[in-house]
């Protein structure tokens, strides 16, 4: 393997910013905001919008998100 191609792997923080949920996981990605974590360290935050802790499939609630007003859009395009 060539030396120095891979990027660097190391600890992150990933925070569900719609329930506040944080894991430490390690990966590829940096970010410039850091959090302190429980063990005192600080490490990189990444905030994504969906995780286990809000995805339907995990948590068995169904959400509809509607953007646009795309929803009542349909439901008078094909309502008979």
């Amino acid at each position: 393997m060539k030396a120095d191609i891979h990027p660097k792997y190391h600890p992150v923080v990933f925070q569900d910013v719609t329930t506040d949920f944080s894991f430490l996981t390690r990966s590829t990605m940096s970010s410039k905001e850091k959090i302190k974590w429980e063990d005192g360290q600080e490490y990189p935050l990444i905030k994504v919008d969906i995780s286990s802790a809000s995805h339907p499939f995990y948590t068995g609630k169904h959400k509809i998100i509607d953007t646009g007003g795309r929803v009542d859009k349909f439901k008078r395009r094909y309502q008979k």
